[in-house]
């Protein structure tokens, strides 16, 4: 199988696998610190700034490198054509 055949190019697949680490990242940030089993009183981390605005941003940034990494022409596809 030649590389012509493959839709991406090397460079493409590296930032995918970023992005894919990003992603996973920004969720590992939104999780963290449940309720302890039988307390019912109130967890104010639940909105702490960690979870509410910076995993949310990190998250988006490795969603908008995935696209970029999809979109992006490869430098193999432009040299080949």
């Amino acid at each position: 199988m030649s590389k012509e055949n493959f839709a991406f190019g090397k460079d493409n697949f590296i930032l995918i696998i970023i992005a894919v680490g990003i992603i996973i990242l920004g969720f590992v940030l939104m999780s963290g610190g449940g309720m302890p089993a039988g307390d019912v009183s109130f967890n104010p981390d639940l909105f702490s700034p960690r979870r509410i605005q910076i995993a949310p941003l990190v998250t988006m940034a490795g969603f908008g490198l995935m696209l970029f990494g999809i979109l992006r022409n490869s430098k193999d596809k432009r040299n080949g054509e």
